[in-house]
């Protein structure tokens, strides 16, 4: 695999997924195929995506950026995503991305954390990052994508950066171990934690996008990921342009109609989508689906969290296709543990691993578990694509191996047959519509609302998003309830920090349970909305 890959010992990833399909006669080939929110199709060819790329690759380099210095995208997907994705990765600029919908604090939080050099966003967000400012002292470049001309020494125009920089750039020798691309992942406590990866992740990306996505040259591939996750990083950009596959990418919304359509017109032959929007599709009417024809879809592929064994039983009845559950993390990198052609799917499970992975379930004591006993779900260090620190935490870093074994963080359990199972995460980060969202930040955004005394938050069950967002929050005694004020939670909410970390309920209580040291406890508040033992309550303060 990493012959056919690596050329001249070059891994830098801008390279592989641009200059190189070049120098493979892949130039005039279509590498995206951009849908606009519009409908409208504009099709960019490897020959273009490399130029493109090129250009921002200059771009930074006239700026003053060198290697190991951290480059952010904040941007919906947009064809300037890719280009200056792959254009910082050429340069050897640490890529990181951004959610377009973070708030204020969420943005402070990652760049602050990273040191981030610069940033690429549109008009309409630069106030947020505006409003931080002053608290990123080194933030040297707000680019944006969508003004003419530049606004002042640090506010450029990405038009006429552009327009003035060469289309030609090569990738400095880039070496296995260079650091590529940075996402930031929130636990359970604490801020959110910077994931490094290093250009090396191409290996287990490509090889996955291969022998798990079914993707080969004459695929047309639709990952329906935002870039500002790590899938559609690993499986939107990195897996598909390393082996040349034209992609599907498309800048609007969940519309079952538009989706379909695009389906039908642009003949995707591989699909891999979130459960969330599969389980949005099981809700419309099943006549909707009759009137496309999906003769060209092979196989779809799900993401995020587990896939509703139902799911699968609608899509093998209404679509005639079966479609394949992964698995995999912001730190493994690339998918690790999968059901995919050729394998036998057990509604539910996650599957088996994929090739190079070994994969166990480890007790807390270290010792292996026996089949279908639960216990962490832990791999064995050493696959391409694994993290390699948390940004600035290599102590937590450190703490995520134990006895040979990286811990997930997950609790599963293996089938005698070798599948594995979900069973939750063993923290207690939220996972709502594929994204982990840390009830921490939540929590501190609450508490800088006057009204709100304390927080609480937790991930309850949800048919649609895997997990929702519950808030549980004690008013000071001088306000009450009302309509206005559960609208104001919300929207502080969603402007502190994002949509998706918005709660879909809100519980106005009159205590949030804590023990003694003061650590609020989210397991009896879950056990409470829930109405299930909470377990050992010994150490609840009373």
């Amino acid at each position: 695999m990493e012959d056919r890959l690596i050329c001249n010992n070059q891994f830098n990833i801008g390279h592989i997924c641009t200059r190189q399909q070049c120098e493979q006669g892949r130039g005039d080939k279509v590498a995206m195929r951009w849908i606009s929110p519009a409908m409208e199709r504009t099709d960019y060819t490897f020959s273009d995506l490399d130029a493109e790329s090129s250009r921002f690759a200059n771009v930074l380099q006239a700026l003053g950026y060198a290697a190991g210095d951290v480059f952010f995208t904040f941007l919906p997907k947009m064809p300037e995503q890719f280009f200056a994705f792959l254009g910082a990765l050429k340069l050897r600029v640490v890529a990181g991305t951004l959610f377009s919908n973070f708030g204020e604090e969420a943005l402070l939080d990652r760049l602050g954390d990273s040191q981030a050099r610069g940033v690429i966003t549109k008009k309409s967000f630069v106030k947020k990052i505006a409003n931080v400012r002053d608290r990123l002292p080194g933030l040297r470049h707000i680019i944006v994508v969508d003004i003419d001309e530049h606004q002042s020494g640090d506010v450029l125009s990405y038009r006429q950066l552009m327009r003035d920089a060469s289309s030609d750039f090569t990738a400095p020798l880039t070496t296995p171990d260079t650091p590529s691309v940075l996402h930031y992942t929130s636990g359970s406590t604490g801020k959110p934690k910077g994931v490094q990866h290093v250009h090396r992740s191409v290996l287990h990306q490509n090889q996955t996008a291969r022998e798990v996505l079914c993707l080969a040259e004459d695929e047309i591939y639709w990952c329906t990921a935002d870039q500002g996750w790590v899938t559609g990083t690993s499986y939107g950009i990195i897996g598909p342009w390393s082996l040349g596959v034209t992609q599907v990418h498309f800048g609007g919304g969940y519309n079952a109609e538009h989706w379909f359509t695009l389906l039908e017109q642009e003949q995707v032959t591989i699909w891999y989508t979130a459960p969330t929007a599969l389980r949005m599709l099981l809700r419309e009417d099943p006549a909707l689906f009759g009137r496309f024809d999906l003769a060209r879809l092979k196989h779809i592929f799900s993401v995020g969290e587990p896939l509703n064994p139902e799911v699968i039983h609608w899509s093998r009845r209404t679509l005639g296709r079966e479609i394949y559950d992964t698995w995999f993390q912001t730190e493994t990198g690339g998918i690790m543990i999968s059901n995919r052609p050729g394998l036998e799917v057990r509604p539910g499970s996650m599957g088996k691993p994929v090739t190079g992975i070994e994969a166990a379930i480890i007790a807390d004591d270290g010792s292996t578990m026996p089949d279908k006993e639960q216990g962490n779900l832990c791999a064995k260090p050493g696959w391409p694509s694994m993290f390699v620190t948390y940004l600035n935490n290599d102590e937590v870093y450190r703490q995520k191996f134990r006895g040979g074994y990286y811990f997930s963080g997950d609790t599963a359990y293996r089938d005698a047959d070798g599948y594995f199972w979900f069973l939750g995460r063993s923290d207690d980060v939220i996972n709502t519509a594929g994204h982990l969202i840390s009830p921490f930040e939540i929590e501190s955004a609450l508490l800088e609302i006057p009204e709100v005394a304390e927080s609480g938050v937790i991930g309850a069950p949800d048919d649609l998003l895997f997990e929702k967002v519950v808030a549980f929050v004690t008013l000071h005694s001088q306000f009450s309830y009302s309509r206005e004020l559960e609208l104001k939670i919300r929207l502080h909410v969603t402007n502190k920090l994002s949509s998706i970390a918005t709660p879909q309920e809100i519980v106005f209580t009159d205590v949030i349970p804590k023990n003694k040291s003061g650590k609020i406890m989210r397991r009896v508040l879950k056990a409470r909305y829930l109405g299930t033992d909470a377990g050992d309550i010994s150490t609840l303060e009373i």
